[in-house]
């Protein structure tokens, strides 16, 4: 089945599922069941079988779910198997954040560059990795085989720097700033609201307290 014929629901669910076999292979669990799944994650055994039966089902009957099968089955829906050359764009303090992030590697996601438009920023080393101006933004894109690009930079610039990244064949962008991208249908970002997600944080503790 197309991924496109899968609810963004589902979709937003299964690196969760990834996260908790990764767990369950660490502790050297071999197989569990859908209802022992749903006490660790706190979503219905219904649900889990639902989801997964989008993409083929992966479980038996009376036997449950092989962990180390399930987690690299789903690795793959979500690409993981592929490995992804990344910039990021934007070397303030969340960009050298990301940048630094080690995880990122292990999942197949690759920094390979960081760019700046403050001159100040230009040349200093990041992870063994100089910022870059954003003079060579198209001929690094182009000479290092890059597929997705991080935009850590104020919501001002953002459009215009999406729009040359997509101009040099950037089909994936995860974007930090404060703005929702309108791009080509061929295109994908993932748009990351911090405050959003704090201000739920906030709903969530006052529902709490009242």
């Amino acid at each position: 089945m197309e991924s496109k014929d899968i609810s963004q629901a589902v979709i937003s669910r299964l690196p969760r599922y990834h996260r908790f076999l990764s767990e369950l292979k660490d502790q050297g669990i071999e197989r569990i069941s859908s209802a022992d799944l749903s006490r660790l994650m706190h979503v219905t055994a219904s649900q889990i079988r639902q989801d997964l039966n989008n993409f083929g089902g992966f479980g038996q009957q009376g036997y449950g779910y092989n962990v180390d099968y399930l987690y690299e089955e789903i690795g793959h829906i979500l690409g993981l198997d592929t490995r992804h050359n990344l910039i990021i764009v934007g070397a303030g303090n969340l960009g050298q954040a990301l940048a630094n992030y080690v995880n990122f590697d292990r999942r197949g996601f690759h920094t390979k560059g960081l760019f700046d438009s403050d001159p100040h920023m230009q040349g200093v080393m990041i992870r063994n990795m100089p910022v870059r101006p954003m003079s060579e933004l198209e001929d690094f894109i182009r000479e290092n085989s890059i597929d997705i690009a991080v935009l850590t930079i104020p919501k001002e610039a953002a459009e215009d720097v999406a729009n040359r990244l997509i101009a040099c064949g950037i089909k994936g962008i995860w974007n930090f700033a404060h703005i929702d991208l309108d791009v080509p249908d061929n295109v994908r970002v993932e748009n990351v609201h911090l405050s959003d997600s704090l201000m739920k944080l906030s709903y969530n503790l006052r529902d709490l307290e009242g």
